[in-house]
């Protein structure tokens, strides 16, 4: 029997009969490896180069213990088409079929011959690295652009035709200028993987545009390459995503992959038989004994993580794109799934989750888990081990209720549900969230995401408009945390733009002043609008693609954000790695102070009180090395103006006016300690403080 949990926890060591999965080179054509603990033979197809349908020789594959099968060929060659084909028991948890052709699932290349049909292909992972190597950006310095790799440059005029919304387009030189200059330090990829769309999107003439339906966990999606490249077939392709990461790594810029380990494109029972599910449905999928999938991503399949063989697919697949394509860090779609056992539970030391953090040959990747699925326990925010970030959707509820949804509470003289204590612990770290142990940058903060509404649209529509995605306006969340300032989509009305501008300067401030890593969607430093689809995941068109003729308001913007993201890099206080603790000075985290608008310290009245709205945070970083570093950020959560008393603390003496929400243009205003200072509301003001 094949062992489960092979992966023990905080190590790497596996199973040795698991090594060399897929196809391996060697001195006279290749072996092929794949594991089946279930089927009683196997075979490998050898196609034909121009007719994919055509056999042009089979090979009889060999048990080489502990479910694996081998075979091998001197015909198995970089550029061969080649699939298998699997036999073996019938009964409610197999699905075996001899006679269909199947994915090897370490396949570093595929091409489809038909629809829900793919083939392997053998590819040469030589490249030429020129040299250049990862960036090696520290986490504290990391700020993330989410970003999609057709959407970014498909309108982006100064990268020519032929290369917009390609992976070539991404590293073109007008690509890489606006990255640099705004500031961005990584971009993370929206599956960027092999994937197909979902056959009830395909009926309706759309088309799985975010790529959360994976295929190949080895190859790049064909689709995004240039034209050239896809002619030129699954080694070109790859060549082309090298050369990709190759650019992006010269400019310093690390690349994240948003990667979907979680299910497959193979869908629900009845869904397309593509690889895993014919070459062995019982180790692969989740199910109960009588073949019923038990689905905890809402996408009709889960891959069992309780399995060595899967377990060991996801950690070579890492393993894979981190050392042969050089990938800086992993964004896990649904991580929690891949911490669950053998009985659907979720546990921190699963064996998975701590090899991937253990395993030598990844160290220095970044890992972010999204923590969170729809089983039972799925919300799992705070819940990943140490060396693991997470997105903190805690944090984004936060700061949109404060700016947005309780501003729209006042305008109705009702209570709003966010204290400023609730803001505090997310501008300092989301301690409440995270261990001490793990940090501030535990913490993936965002105020956006591919799903959901972009920042331009949360301060332009209360409620969903996602008609066009064919669902009657189902789909996507009814929970936005958003604010339209008195009129549903666009308006002329000067007083609600102006409202708007300001509630996205302050959520942008917000985001990049927090302590934690921060985390930008492309196209929300430009105000981007989806027109309130909040879940545009089936629309590849000008919709969802990033629109670079700009109006003068969002030029401003653009400019606001690369200030923004410049303080950040230019002082320390707002970029700790540790927690602080009361009357102790740690190397690496921020000496905070927190202050009322009297410049008062906060008393549990202030903390807890409704109508307090005002809140000033001292940060004081105490380095490991290099200068001191001080800032104070001021934040004023009502639409009043409001007199606020800048501290009096310690050797403090001044403070210099860097950044406010409420004007751009002003800074450099030096006011005392003890002063006082007029806010116009609602706003966020930075000071250094010295």
């Amino acid at each position: 029997m094949l062992a489960t949990g092979v992966l023990e926890s905080a190590t790497v060591r596996v199973s040795d009969p698991l090594r060399d999965l897929g196809v391996r080179a060697g001195p006279e054509g290749g072996t092929l490896r794949v594991v089946s603990e279930h089927a009683t033979r196997m075979e490998l197809c050898l196609l034909d180069d121009r007719d994919p349908g055509w056999v042009e020789r089979t090979v009889r594959m060999r048990r080489a213990g502990d479910g694996v099968w081998a075979a091998s060929s001197s015909l198995l060659t970089p550029g061969r088409r080649y699939s298998i084909r699997v036999d073996g028991p019938d009964g409610p948890r197999h699905a075996f079929s001899r006679d269909t052709h199947l994915l090897d699932p370490y396949a570093r290349g595929l091409v489809r011959v038909e629809e829900g049909a793919w083939r392997g292909v053998v590819v040469d992972d030589g490249f030429d690295w020129g040299g250049v190597g990862r960036p090696g950006t520290p986490l504290k310095d990391t700020v993330i652009y989410e970003a999609h790799v057709r959407g970014l440059t498909k309108q982006l005029r100064a990268v020519p035709p032929h290369l917009r919304g390609t992976y070539a387009g991404l590293a073109h030189p007008a690509t890489v200028a606006h990255l640099t200059e705004l500031g961005v330090t990584a971009v993370e990829l929206l599956p960027v993987q092999a994937f197909a769309s979902e056959r009830r999107l395909v009926k309706q003439g759309l088309a799985n545009y975010w790529g959360y339906n994976t295929v190949g966990f080895f190859a790049p999606h064909m689709q995004y390459a240039t034209l050239a490249a896809q002619r030129g077939g699954p080694q070109a392709v790859l060549t082309e995503f090298k050369g990709m990461v190759r650019l992006l790594h010269e400019a310093g810029i690390e690349v994240i992959l948003d990667v979907v380990y979680n299910h497959t494109a193979e869908e629900g029972l009845d869904g397309p038989t593509l690889g895993f599910r014919g070459i062995d449905n019982s180790t692969y999928y989740r199910q109960d004994d009588s073949g019923r999938y038990l689905d905890t991503t809402g996408c009709g399949n889960t891959l069992d993580f309780s399995q060595g063989a899967v377990q060991r697919l996801v950690l070579d697949s890492v393993k894979y794109w981190a050392q042969e394509v050089q990938i800086d860090g992993f964004r896990f779609d649904l991580a929690v799934t891949l911490g669950r056992d053998g009985g659907g539970a979720y546990s921190p030391e699963s064996p998975l989750l701590a090899a991937l953090r253990d395993d030598p040959a990844l160290a220095g990747v970044k890992l972010i888990a999204e923590p969170w699925d729809v089983g039972l326990g799925g919300w799992q925010t705070g819940g990943f081990p140490d060396g693991w970030s997470e997105w903190n959707d805690r944090y984004r509820d936060t700061v949109r209720d404060f700016w947005l949804t309780d501003l729209h509470v006042l305008r109705n003289d009702g209570y709003p549900r966010t204290s400023v204590g609730a803001m505090a612990d997310g501008l300092a770290g989301s301690s409440s969230r995270f261990s001490e142990a793990r940090g501030p940058l535990a913490s993936i903060d965002f105020v956006t995401a591919h799903d959901g509404f972009t920042l331009a649209d949360l301060t332009a529509y209360n409620t969903k408009h996602n008609l066009g995605n064919g669902e009657s306006n189902r789909d996507g969340t009814d929970n936005n945390h958003s604010f339209n300032f008195g009129a549903e989509g666009p308006t002329r009305n000067e007083r609600t733009l102006a409202s708007r501008r300001r509630a996205m300067r302050n959520l942008l401030g917000t985001l990049l002043l927090s302590a934690g890593v921060p985390m930008l969607v492309a196209g929300d430093e430009l105000g981007r609008t989806q027109r309130g689809n909040n879940n545009a995941y089936c629309h590849d068109a000008r919709l969802t693609w990033v629109n670079w003729t700009l109006a003068d308001w969002q030029r401003d913007l653009l400019e606001v954000t690369k200030r923004l993201i410049a303080l950040r890099r230019e002082n320390p206080a707002l970029r700790p790695t540790r927690y602080a603790r009361l009357d102790e000075e740690l190397p690496g985290a921020t000496e905070m102070h927190w202050f009322d608008a009297t410049g008062a310290r906060m008393d549990h009245a202030t903390w807890t009180a409704p109508e307090n709205r005002t809140l000033q945070y001292l940060a004081r970083a105490v380095p490991v090395d290099g200068e001191r570093s001080s800032t104070l950020v001021v934040l004023h959560g009502e639409e009043t103006e409001k007199t606020v008393v800048l501290p009096e603390h310690d050797a403090i003496v001044r403070y210099t006016l860097l950044w406010s929400s409420a004007d751009d243009e002003a800074r450099d205003t030096v006011t005392e300690a003890g002063g006082a200072v007029t806010v116009d509301g609602p706003a966020l003001l930075l000071f250094r403080a010295d």
